[in-house]
């Protein structure tokens, strides 16, 4: 397969390694993206909870929740500028209240943006034409490009409650779904998700080839340090364990009192049966490509 100027990009987007490492990695897999990501983990060039893309993209997210159904959409143009706009501001809001009020979406975390462009603008909007239309026009009125990029519906199961925290600014929004937790609990674990960025729950909800794949890379690190098996088996399940403390939300140390995990927290102030079911959080632009000088440019003159 051609390791194409695109492939080198994404798989440096995604790791934040040199181009070099990320062309050497590709040509070792004959392109595989995902393997040619796990090679230069092993390798120690990657960061291992690092987010896919860099954060470029402006904009704010719109949001509603009620605790019982939530809906956030994230509405993205070029710069700050326009996002500032009174009319950007009503249609991030007009977009969410839409989202909440189309029951028949259902429960959707990463809902489909594609169809709901397709939809029919609200009145709100001053509007005839679809949400993509109406994006259209609003691109050819700011001089910038509008994009409706993604939107979550979130509906509480029985026994569960939505709880909304909005940063200052409101370009992080977070909805966790929790279990008997008091109020003000899920308020916190809500800002606590929205500064430490979990990736995951609990330990259950991590995939078994994302955990697969953390041991492997985990062995092979400890297996190059030339200590004994028994050593090595040691050093890949506390590199292990260190990830969970990364990914994993209640494994985090609490961004309140990072002497406690946020599980020691739900339990001392909860109960042992409150819990985490969920949650959601929308950065404004996460990623997004930021707009480069020439990247092909610079990646020609690298791999020369």
């Amino acid at each position: 397969m051609e390791i194409t100027t695109a492939l080198i990009k994404e798989l440096r987007e995604k790791t934040g390694a040199g181009i070099l490492d990320c062309k050497g990695a590709l040509t070792e897999t004959g392109g595989n993206l995902e393997e040619a990501e796990k090679v230069l983990r092993k390798k120690g060039l990657a960061a291992a909870a690092k987010k896919a893309g860099r954060v470029a993209a402006d904009g704010l997210i719109g949001f509603r929740c009620d605790g019982a159904t939530a809906a956030l959409v994230e509405l993205n143009s070029e710069t700050d500028f326009v996002a500032k706009t009174d009319e950007f501001g009503a249609a991030r809001k007009v977009l969410a209240d839409l989202v909440f009020e189309t029951s028949s979406l259902g429960d959707a975390p990463e809902g489909n943006g594609e169809a709901l462009r397709a939809t029919p603008a609200p009145k709100a909007l001053a509007s005839s034409g679809t949400i993509s239309e109406w994006l259209q026009a609003f691109t050819a009125k700011t001089g910038e490009n509008t994009q409706l990029r993604r939107f979550s519906r979130l509906v509480a199961a029985p026994g569960g409650k939505l709880t909304l925290y909005a940063h200052p600014g409101d370009k992080t929004v977070v909805v966790v779904e929790t279990a008997g937790c008091p109020d003000d609990l899920a308020k916190d674990v809500a800002m606590h998700v929205a500064a430490l960025t979990p990736q995951y729950a609990s330990r259950e909800d991590v995939p078994e080839k994302t955990l697969a794949d953390e041991r492997e890379i985990a062995r092979a690190k400890a297996q190059a340090s030339g200590k004994p098996e028994a050593v090595v088996e040691k050093m890949a399940e506390g590199m292990i364990a260190k990830w969970y403390s990364e990914v994993v939300l209640v494994d985090q140390a609490f961004a309140k009192d990072d002497s406690k995990k946020v599980g020691q927290v739900l339990a001392e102030r909860g109960g042992k049966e409150a819990k985490v079911r969920r949650f959601v959080r929308f950065r404004v632009g996460e990623g997004v490509e930021k707009r480069s000088d020439d990247f092909a440019a610079e990646v020609a003159a690298l791999t020369k």
